[in-house]
């Protein structure tokens, strides 16, 4: 009698075989929309961070380091309403996003690094710190 049940099938859970259609389907949202595409590329002296962030203003871009660590937020909200004479509403539309990344800044020079921003693509420019010269000195035998 419990093998006509429908909550097992095979040995495998009902709600995870939803949830693995939604995965398959819809893709992994906590990955594909949690964070922002980036490209860092090695330009000898310094790095070049490259971000994607389309449908972003300058204004909505917030980059801080503290202790070792680049962080770009970017917080889009934006509000379209549309009424009538009588103020009451047609059409009303919201948006909403927000990105967080957080990059490692080992090896960087924080104090030389600047950031532009074109056409939905943010670009850092990240110089890298300067190797302390080996240092060779004599040592006298005693």
């Amino acid at each position: 009698m419990f093998d006509l049940m429908p909550f097992e099938h095979r040995g495998r859970n009902l709600f995870n075989f939803f949830d693995d259609f939604e995965k398959n389907f819809f893709g992994d949202l906590s990955t594909d929309f949690a964070q922002f595409r980036t490209d860092i590329l090695d330009k000898g002296d310094h790095y070049l961070l490259q971000a994607e962030l389309p449908g972003f203003h300058k204004e909505d871009i917030n980059i801080d380091l503290s202790d070792n660590a680049l962080t770009i937020r970017a917080e889009h909200n934006e509000q379209n309403d549309e009424k009538d004479d009588k103020g009451n509403y047609i059409r009303r539309e919201r948006k909403y996003g927000s990105f967080v990344r957080s990059f490692s800044t080992e090896g960087i020079n924080p104090d030389a690094i600047s950031a532009e921003y074109n056409n939905g693509v943010l670009e850092l420019k990240l110089p890298k710190q300067a190797l302390p010269e080996p240092q060779s000195r004599k040592i006298e035998v005693k």
